[in-house]
């Protein structure tokens, strides 16, 4: 059994996906881009900024599933460049308490949707 997670708080999904599925105790977050749920605008003018963007995104899923960055077990990150790493590394860890941060890969990639620099998504149980 599922549950679909959405909130107007996070952006709309852009294609045939949802934010967010919960089956059983275990969330799927779909991979978060910088999209400001709000305006509707992509934020890429700094990697801290889109990064900040990504990060919130995922803070709102999580708590329309009723659960918070410490339900986080596993956590991808796919970037546009590397050289970015200490910057997105920088911004996610302040989200996390270090003892209890997620599993986690960081992966460079050659494009991401909508050519931006930073995309992650997440697992969380409850």
């Amino acid at each position: 059994m599922k549950k679909i997670i959405f909130t107007e708080k996070a952006p709309a999904p852009i294609g045939p996906y949802n934010q967010a599925v919960l089956s059983g105790n275990t969330l799927y977050a779909s991979g978060q881009i910088a999209i400001n749920p709000a305006s509707g605008e992509l934020i890429t003018e700094n990697i801290n900024d889109e990064t900040k963007q990504v990060m919130e995104n995922i803070a709102a899923i999580l708590d329309a599933a009723g659960m918070t960055f410490e339900n986080v077990v596993k956590a991808t990150i796919f970037i546009m460049d590397m050289n970015n790493f200490a910057a997105i590394n920088t911004i996610y860890g302040s989200y996390f308490n270090e003892k209890t941060a997620p599993a986690r890969e960081t992966v460079q990639v050659a494009c991401l949707p909508k050519n931006v620099n930073v995309e992650i998504s997440i697992i969380a149980v409850q």
